[in-house]
């Protein structure tokens, strides 16, 4: 299939070696794929489609097999893929860098490469979809330095059993996780035998926030020097941050990784200083573009502060964002789906402290509607991670004299209300 430079290409299958082999052969010849979730449901799709303008949709092994193949280590990556993530508008929006020159290019892959130390014999461990950014950069990366990649036999399912078995059998040299994943491993391994881990020279999580009893457990079952955190997003790095700094500035996410600055603002946003390479617009929307940077520094609206050392320690996320399991939720997506339903006059979605998975899902609702018709009708529109693994019903939602929900005051509303149904 021939396809020109600054093509996209619309990837909406599971993760495989064949569609890592996919990736690169286009982002080496300046073709920008496109990774979504393959659990999509058809009215998402069609959304986020009609947004992106693709030239080309995989949906199947077939069309996958069809795309433009061929590379070798060391050929350089003209583009980066066009990962999509939204915003407090609940509408998507593709993170577009276009295609670079080849001096930018070769900077970028030459970064990624001295932060991580990709190298011929590394081995990644895959824990998560590659439709996610920081996966598919990590298995991007050890391939294009001549490593190998494991963990794709059930592409984004993760099984503690499947994948403690995968390191004995591999002896892996690194792995990208969030914090879920080492919590369920380490649940695992206490009820068993864990595996010898002294393979790994590199284990990396972001994500979500890590908490203090799980990260000191990974530091002390981990090679020293193994483990790192890093902070970032959809649109582009800012931190990286070896544990042992960690362990002297408990809950920091690090100093600025190479070729950034950082800064926060007087109300505390964090804005990043990114190189030339690093770059990105989205696509198509050129006034949330315009919202994003002042000159060479962005923000995605998350708020820090930065100590006298060059620290950076978050204090929130942005304001309405939940992350379970390491995957951005947005509420406004979610609310606007309850919104249509015909028994709904209104709903507001929130996140809620959870062991497993950070945060849960919760959607309080105003309305008629019943948790096993919420349930289906989210099940048909949305994504698993998406859909709302609580409804509780209010007789009004917590709003301000202008009318904006009070998200904060969701859960105290949510505890002293009617639980519609648990719907995990």
């Amino acid at each position: 299939m021939q396809l020109r430079r600054g093509d996209r290409v619309a990837l909406l299958v599971p993760g495989s070696l064949r569609y890592l082999d996919a990736v690169i052969s286009q982002l080496v010849r300046g073709v920008v794929p496109i990774p979504l979730d393959p659990r999509l449901t058809g009215p998402e799709r069609e959304r986020l489609l009609a947004d992106l303008d693709p030239a080309v949709v995989v949906t199947d092994d077939e069309a996958l097999a069809g795309l433009d193949t061929g590379w070798s280590p060391g050929d350089v990556p003209l583009a980066r893929p066009m990962h999509v993530t939204s915003g407090t508008t609940g509408t998507p929006k593709g993170v577009w860098s276009g295609v670079l020159p080849v001096a930018q290019a070769e900077a970028l892959l030459a970064e990624e490469r001295e932060l991580w130390g990709f190298v011929a014999d590394d081995t990644n461990l895959v824990l998560s979809p590659l439709h996610h950014s920081a996966p598919l950069r990590f298995a991007v990366g050890t391939l294009l330095a001549g490593g190998r990649v494991v963990g794709l036999e059930r592409p984004g399912h993760f099984d503690p059993e499947t994948v403690t078995a995968t390191i004995a059998r591999e002896r892996p040299s690194t792995m990208f996780c969030v914090p879920t994943h080492l919590q369920r491993l380490f649940a695992h391994w206490d009820a068993g035998s864990p595996p010898e881990l002294d393979c790994f020279r590199l284990i990396a999580h972001a994500g979500a926030p890590c908490p203090e009893t799980l990260k000191r457990r990974l530091v002390a079952a981990f090679p020293p020097g193994s483990t790192w955190e890093f902070y970032g997003s959809t649109e582009g790095q800012f931190t990286a941050c070896p544990s042992e700094e960690w362990l002297s500035r408990p809950g920091t996410v690090g100093r600025a990784r190479p070729g950034r600055e950082l800064r926060t603002d007087a109300d505390g946003t964090i804005w990043c200083r990114v190189p030339e390479h690093a770059r990105f617009e989205y696509f198509g929307t050129p006034e949330k573009t315009a919202a994003a940077w002042s000159g060479d520094w962005f923000t995605v609206g998350d708020l820090g502060r930065i100590d006298e050392d060059g620290y950076l320690h978050l204090d929130g996320r942005r304001e309405d964002l939940v992350i379970s399991g390491g995957v951005n939720v947005y509420p406004a997506e979610v609310e606007n789906v309850l919104a249509a339903h015909p028994r709904v006059d209104e709903a507001a979605v929130y996140g809620v402290p959870d062991e497993e998975w950070g945060q849960r899902v919760v959607a309080a609702v105003v309305g008629t509607a019943t948790a096993e018709e919420l349930r289906d009708w989210c099940r048909e529109r949305l994504s698993p991670p998406k859909r709302p693994k609580e409804y509780v019903g209010l007789d009004t939602l917590p709003r301000t004299a202008t009318g904006k929900v009070l998200r904060r005051e969701l859960a105290q509303a949510g505890r002293s209300s009617v639980q519609l149904n648990d719907c995990r």
